[in-house]
């Protein structure tokens, strides 16, 4: 049981809730393939070669994973020249642009890409669209790794970065019949769909990714906390401030009727967040631990009686390979 949590009011004096709470808590939430593939590949290079290994950004955005990591020996850095020579480096799973890795062999440092293959996926698609002498509009956020990743896969100045429908709308091009778009994997499908909606219709020849681009956890995490809105007077997800699928979580929870709060940790609650509510929805984006779920649970059960259900909508049983330098 988690200790009390001095930003929760206690129970009433007899040591009983007035009415039980009842949580709801969506399946899928949690970690996603790529986000699992990502710490997998930081623990095993751990035991491989020994710490310290570097790690370029965060390996993903959550700091309990981080920190996790960080006990274990793992060291985080946001550029390669803080890399000494002689030591394992890993790239995170946003991705990084092709001068990451072209500058990481011409120093010789062993490195391990831990870039999700949903992100690798997309770079693959903006190198045939460039291929094909076409330009490329990148729905995404200004400033998101996994944004200037994409954008170091192609030669300056052949990609243009849209954010909102207003962009959509205003983006200038040369050449109408020569455009490809193509989006970043964490973004709200709602959202993307009305920018894409908008970009067809102002240049009828754009051509698109032949699948989806946003990953299928994110578009399963979306659609399970539209369900938990529907029935929960808050939501909860579950994970870090500069997590995008985690913050356009709360965005689409709000957006379906619900109060919806992003919190890293149990000590985040506050009475504010729960008091009143008879149905509390709990979440947690693709790059939160389970553990970080039940502390959540178990904060809220040590100050009401409550009753836990599961809301599923969706199963996944989506792995990845290890990078060969790690496998078997």
């Amino acid at each position: 049981m988690a200790d009390r949590d001095p930003n929760l009011s206690s129970r009433g004096g007899n040591g009983a809730a007035t009415a039980p709470l009842r949580i709801l808590v969506a399946n899928p939430r949690g970690f996603c393939a790529g986000v699992d593939r990502a710490i997998q590949i930081v623990e095993l290079a751990l035991q491989k070669f020994g710490p310290p290994v570097y790690v370029r950004h965060e390996i993903v955005h959550n700091r309990f994973v981080v920190d996790s990591l960080r006990e274990k020996g793992a060291v985080f850095v946001e550029e390669l020249d803080q890399v000494p020579e002689d030591v394992p480096v890993i790239f995170s799973a946003h991705g990084v642009p092709k001068s990451v890795p072209a500058e990481a062999e011409r120093r010789n440092l062993l490195y391990v890409d831990a870039t999700c293959p949903l992100v690798s996926k997309v770079h693959r698609q903006a190198e045939r669209l460039i291929a094909q002498e076409r330009h490329i509009l990148f729905i995404g956020h200004e400033g998101h790794p996994e944004v200037i990743g994409t954008f170091g896969q192609v030669p300056e100045g052949r990609m243009t970065l849209v954010e909102t429908v207003a962009d959509a709308e205003a983006v200038s091009v040369e050449d109408p019949a020569n455009l490809g778009f193509l989006t970043q994997t964490t973004l709200s499908v709602d959202d993307t769909a009305q920018i894409v909606a908008k970009l067809k219709e102002r240049f009828p020849e754009i051509q698109g990714p032949r699948g989806e681009d946003i990953c299928y956890a994110t578009s399963n995490r979306q659609e399970a906390v539209k369900a938990l809105a529907e029935q929960a007077d808050v939501v909860l997800v579950i994970g870090a401030p500069n997590s995008s699928n985690s913050v356009r979580l709360v965005e689409v929870a709000e957006r379906s009727g619900a109060r919806a709060y992003l919190v890293e940790r149990a000590s985040a609650l506050t009475e504010d967040m729960v008091g009143g509510a008879s149905t509390v929805g709990i979440t947690a984006g693709a790059s939160a631990p389970e553990v970080l779920v039940q502390e959540v649970i178990e904060a809220l059960s040590a100050h009401r009686d409550v009753e836990v259900s599961s809301l599923t909508t969706a199963e996944e049983n989506v792995t990845f390979k290890l990078p060969r330098a790690l496998a078997g």
